[in-house]
């Protein structure tokens, strides 16, 4: 802890540098064998600012006045013909409260050590910690008690400033301290009938923290891996299959890689305007971008071989998608031209089939296909999407994304990053590589 300078002789202080809340008690709780605290809000993820401080403290007692909502009031109010229910809907409010600060507090190491610290002050009896279940008390008062053969009994301090990061430093507060025998002793008679009334949460403080919260030490890294999964996963785990089926030719195979892979592209899709649907050939890409459509808003272009666009064949881009009656409009590649005298506003979703014969960037064909994409999302459709080189899928990623000012995270500068990859390629000596 960093020396203040601090002077305790002024009866007012504010939260102004040096001469905060907890300038005052770092300077005066060196000295105090008994400490209480009565505030409306007690924020253990502040803990961190004093807990050397309380080393040396022999006994601390919290009192929390809570800060309820009124329909949570008036759970607790009716449930007062029942001590034990009442205190359990005290010890429930608190919990709750208890797990959101948790959630919101700082990542930071400090605050962690701060709060098992307080963990291990409450399993050794150094801390109690009570909740009141009344939501009129507002008060901010924290009361120091000297050793025995201290020539002062104590001091108080009052004020605005709860015990919380905000309050002990952060926010413009006015305090008083008050060193009189008269005022403390007045000050800890009525702590004193307020922690009868109170409902007690120490045991229960610990087991919130451990049970309900990051804190939890029973977890293991493998479980704290899945459900890191689970949360990055979670969205694509729970479909609505009735939707997402809807309109299925009726002889259609229901394959889980299909579906999985429609899913993810439309995650992809929708976070970054374009998806590469790159399984190879055989595994069904023209009924995965059928699949996909079906769950995108808005006219779908596609733009394919005429081959793949002749109705006499049943697996043609025209076929499957009247098959599972999605409307759309079938191009040629070869007829990019026409497509922008035609007008592209009007479409939101462009499929292009064997996108890797757009891998080069200088000839006019990309440029058309470009332009028929800006401002859409595009869907790749190819088992080759890499021929060449890395360049090649440079190429087709810039059809959905600009090549300095990318929204892919880590690579905003796709043209640097791609011909940077290029040039290590070609420093490898590939038979070298290949005999060992």
């Amino acid at each position: 802890m960093p020396e203040h300078n601090v002077n305790t002789d002024l009866t007012f202080f504010t939260n102004e540098p040096d001469s905060t809340l907890l300038d005052r008690f770092v300077a005066i709780l060196k000295d105090v064998k008994y400490f209480d605290i009565l505030v409306g809000y007690f924020r253990s993820s502040g803990f961190f600012r004093l807990y050397k401080s309380f080393e040396n403290i022999e006994k601390i007692r919290i009192l929390v006045g809570l800060s309820l909502d009124k329909k949570t009031f008036q759970i607790i109010e009716a449930a007062n013909n029942s001590d034990f229910e009442s205190h359990a809907k005290v010890k429930e409010y608190f919990g709750d409260v208890l797990v959101t600060e948790i959630e919101n507090s700082a990542d930071a190491k400090e605050v962690e050590d701060g709060i098992l610290k307080f963990v291990e002050f409450i399993k050794s009896g150094k801390i109690e910690i009570k909740a009141h279940p009344s939501r009129n008390i507002h008060a901010k008062v924290y009361i120091s008690r000297y050793h025995e053969d201290d020539r002062d009994f104590g001091n108080v301090i009052t004020g605005s400033s709860n015990f919380s990061e905000a309050g002990l430093v952060a926010q413009r507060e006015f305090n008083v301290q008050l060193k009189n025998s008269s005022d403390v002793k007045y000050a800890l008679e009525k702590f004193e009938a307020l922690w009868k009334e109170a409902v007690d949460i120490s045991d229960y403080y610990v087991d919130v923290i451990k049970t309900r919260t990051y804190l939890d030490d029973s977890i293991t890294p493998y479980q704290l891996y899945l459900k890191f999964l689970y949360e990055y996963f979670k969205a694509d785990l729970s479909i609505n299959e009735e939707l997402f089926y809807k309109n299925f030719p009726a002889n259609f195979m229901q394959l889980k890689y299909q579906e999985q892979a429609v899913i993810n592209a439309k995650r992809i899709l929708e976070e970054f305007g374009g998806v590469f649907l790159a399984d190879v050939v055989g595994l069904g890409k023209t009924y995965i971008s059928a699949l996909l459509a079906n769950q995108l808003p808005g006219r779908h272009l596609i733009i394919a071989s005429p081959a793949l666009l002749d109705k006499d064949n049943p697996n043609s881009w025209p076929n499957v998608f009247h098959d599972f009656k999605i409307a759309a409009e079938f191009e040629s590649v070869g007829k990019l031209e026409k497509i922008i005298e035609r007008g592209t506003e009007r479409y939101d979703n462009v499929f292009i089939d064997e996108a890797h014969k757009f891998r080069n960037e200088t000839n006019i064909s990309y440029e058309n296909l470009s332009r028929i994409c800006s401002g859409k999302k595009v869907i790749l459709v190819t088992a080759t999407p890499l021929n060449n080189s890395p360049l090649d899928i440079l190429a087709q990623i810039k059809l959905f994304q600009k090549g300095k000012n990318s929204t892919i995270p880590g690579i905003k500068n796709l043209d640097y990053f791609f011909s940077s990859l290029q040039k290590r390629l070609k420093k490898l000596d590939r038979k070298k590589d290949y005999d060992e």
